[in-house]
């Protein structure tokens, strides 16, 4: 017989494979031919629903035959087949090679040599077989299993047909034909029996590869190729060349309906499953864009609006919990390009010391850069000091994207201005608070540079308005993640306000707490949209709905006031004094717990309760409370006092306003209703050093507040309370606790590790019944 296995007659098989499709079918056999006749025959590969992972190498039999094709139909029916041999083959990107070259894998074989892969099976013949037809011979190779001969099968298919689209695609000549053969591609890859990454970024990088070789395409060639690759990108993200051509297609031709239809799915799969664009930057940069081009569409921020919801779902919570992070970042990534040539010619600009000081070394500079700085003369700058209504030069800086401009006065006071001489750098919030050489800034961006700000902002807004992500975004933003150039941008600040005032109207305390700064001595949203803050604008009136919402939370109160009292004492007279409650509160709270200590300023903060009727009657209020407080604390009374079981708050209220109870040491509530709010009259004995809790209802609120002001308290039993880990972290600032007792609480083995490290007197603790237990 003369038949070979890549035909059905004695033709060429090179001939044949070079006349097939480059994804085409198997050749069938010729009709006629007798299945006895033909040992070697292909086995037909079924639609199974079988899966296979891709393979790099892997362990297999080898055998190969040297002879005319004409002969190896007879040399596979003889019962006498030549050695195999054993090798570890690795299936690289160009050939098939062997761990050990030696034998019949001594060179390897490459993929544009192989004609034909078939599956073989033959009578009295080894089982699972593959054979690779080669030039002048053929490569038997021999697996274990049937599953393991069919994942080297379609491996090697795969392999070799990659190879062959690589050399197909690297040379196009006509544009028709090679957008045919990446539809063919794209249909490969989706109809593989093969699970791998690979699999899906293989024909994605090839046609990135041919995108960047190939810059001079029509637009109508570009969104062809995108669509055609479209199917790909549902379940995969596109490679960075491609990023970088999908971006520049969203510039070009934002109004394409290739942005919705095509850049819609793919944008949403990177929001939702991205973990990390610090490693794949230039798919943030692909969303950036993508949403700038929805916003050049006819209708703008609506569409853009529609495609937050789209990602956020219809109902209350949003079930991807990696879209929230992901949008902020681009946001933040956006805002940063908006004042990205003012941050890079900061080498070029005078230092925010030099800035505050009014003057500049001319010989520091480097003049050679565009953006340039004029400065005044330091004559100008002497007689700034000796002349107070003397008005100087502006400094102006100047470029196509950015215009930033510093007016000069000389009317701070002059306590501010000796601070000047200080040789530590400043930031640029306490200048444009304190400085005398700048009382105004104003930022002019570009039209481009506009619309992007204005559009990311919109978005902040849009991500505050759902309650299920604020605590996340208050979070993200607390640190202040935005250049200082933004910070001194009054519309930036003033668009961003509402995102403020939406996390200071949010009663949650994990919202309203990130007003805060995130750590000591660097401000936070609190202190730049307070009065004298580079973001105020209203007069004050965010910082006192900020003020009410954090007093209102007990938020670490007596620390919170004595901040208050230090930096913005300043402005909370001057909204007292135009009659705002929540600061005519927090100035009678400083005297009530003797926060200033100096007595002019005492008596100024009592001027100013009395100068409106409702800080005089609070006033009036304090001073009633501070004859019961004097009365209470007179010497005399019980040193021991047990309060009988079910008492409630008002009972404990009521006996403290009976008598005497400056001797006071040991309290019994134990079995009784009390709460969180008896606090407050428990912090007003003076003597106080063991408090008895067990069984009450005694919460975290009213735990904070005695960490603040009962630091004196030695022995505390807080045993069958419903207090927390958030509330006996507070337990830490009581460094005279010398017992404690917190069986059944909802105490963590890591806040117990935290306690024991911070109170070095603790002797006698009680765990049990916890998870520290």
């Amino acid at each position: 017989m003369d038949v070979t296995s890549s035909s059905g007659g004695g033709g060429d098989p090179r001939q044949i494979e070079e006349t097939k499709p480059l994804l085409g079918g198997d050749v069938p056999a010729p009709e006629g031919t007798k299945m006895g006749a033909v040992p070697c025959r292909r086995a037909l590969l079924l639609c199974n629903g079988m899966r296979y992972k891709l393979l790099q190498e892997g362990d297999i039999q080898v055998c190969v035959i040297r002879h005319p094709r004409t002969f190896l139909s007879k040399i596979l029916t003889s019962k006498f087949l030549r050695r195999w041999e054993p090798h570890h083959l690795t299936l690289a990107d160009n050939s098939l090679a062997s761990a050990t070259p030696t034998g019949y894998m001594e060179n390897s074989v490459s993929y544009s040599a192989i004609e034909d892969v078939q599956l073989l099976s033959w009578e009295n013949a080894p089982k699972y077989c593959l054979q690779l037809t080669i030039p002048g011979g053929t490569v038997l190779l021999q697996a274990a299993n049937s599953y393991l001969r069919d994942q080297w099968f379609h491996s090697l298919q795969w392999k070799k047909k990659i190879y062959k689209y690589k050399k197909v695609l690297s040379n196009p000549s006509r544009w028709e034909v090679v957008l045919k053969e990446i539809r063919t591609l794209v249909d490969m890859a989706l109809t593989s029996p093969l699970q791998d990454d690979s699999i899906n970024q293989a024909p994605l990088e090839i046609v990135s590869k041919l995108l960047s070789e190939n810059t001079n395409l029509t637009t109508q060639e570009h969104e062809n190729i995108i669509v055609a690759i479209a199917p790909l990108l549902e379940n995969n993200h596109p490679p960075p060349d491609l990023c970088e051509f999908f971006c520049k297609h969203c510039r070009e031709r934002p109004r394409s309906m290739v942005v919705i239809e095509v850049f819609t799915p793919v944008v949403q799969r990177i929001l939702k499953h991205n973990m990390d664009f610090g490693k794949c930057p230039r798919l943030r940069l692909f969303t950036q864009e993508y949403i700038l081009a929805l916003n050049e569409l006819n209708a703008g921020m609506e569409v853009v609006k529609k495609f937050i919801q789209s990602m956020h779902g219809p109902t209350g919570h949003c079930p991807h919990p990696r879209v929230l992070p992901n949008l902020v970042a681009v946001c933040l990534a956006a805002i940063y390009s908006c004042y990205e040539e003012f941050i890079n010619s900061r080498d070029n600009s005078p230092s925010l010391k030099e800035i505050r000081n009014g003057c500049q070394q001319p010989c520091d500079r480097k003049p050679t850069l565009p953006l340039r700085l004029l400065h005044p003369s330091p004559d100008l700058v002497s007689q700034e000091a000796t002349l107070s209504d003397a008005r100087l030069k502006s400094v102006v800086v100047a470029s196509s994207e950015i215009h930033v401009e510093v007016e000069r006065t000389s009317t701070a006071k002059p306590a501010l201005t000796a601070s000047t001489g200080n040789d530590s750098e400043p930031n640029l919030i306490d200048c444009l608070m304190v400085s005398p050489a700048c009382s105004t800034m104003s930022i002019e961006l570009g039209p481009q540079a506009d619309r992007t700000l204005g559009c990311y902002v919109e978005i902040l807004k849009l991500l505050s308005d759902y309650d299920d992500w604020r605590p996340s975004l208050a979070s993200l933003l607390q640190p202040i993640p935005f250049p200082k150039e933004a910070l001194a941008h009054e519309k930036f600040t003033k668009e961003l306000k509402y995102v403020i005032q939406r996390f200071a109207e949010d009663p949650r305390q994990e919202v309203h707490s990130c007003l805060l700064s995130v750590r000591a001595g660097k401000d936070g949203w609190f202190q730049l949209y307070s009065p004298g803050g580079v973001a105020c604008d209203d007069d004050g009136e965010l910082f006192a709905s900020m003020v009410h919402i954090l007093m209102g939370s007990c938020y670490k109160t007596k620390k919170f006031l004595l901040s208050l009292a230090e930096n913005k004492l300043g402005p909370c007279m001057l909204l007292a004094l135009r009659g705002n409650q929540t600061m005519v509160e927090i100035l009678c709270l400083m005297l009530e717990y003797n926060i200033i200590d100096n007595n002019d300023t005492q008596l100024q903060i009592i001027s100013t309760l009395e100068s409106t009727d409702v800080g005089r009657r609070m006033y009036e209020q304090l001073c009633d409370r501070q004859r019961e407080l004097k009365e209470l604390q007179r010497k005399g009374g019980p040193t021991r006092l047990t309060l009988p079981s079910k008492s409630t708050d008002a009972d404990l209220a009521r006996l403290l306003s009976s008598g005497s109870f400056g001797n006071l040491e040991n309290l019994s509530l134990a079995f009784t209703n009390v709460t969180s709010a008896c606090a407050e009259h428990l912090i007003k004995l003076p003597s106080l050093k063991q408090l008895n809790l067990w069984s009450t209802q005694f919460g975290d609120a009213g735990l904070r507040l005695l960490s603040e002001h009962l630091t004196m308290l030695q022995v505390l039993n807080l045993c069958e309370t419903p207090v927390t880990d958030a509330g006996l972290l507070a337990l830490s600032s009581m460094k005279s606790l010398c017992s404690l007792n917190m069986n059944s609480t909802k105490l963590s083995a890591d806040t117990y590790e935290d306690l024991k490290a911070k109170l070095p007197n603790l002797k006698e603790v009680d765990v049990r019944y916890t998870e520290a237990w």
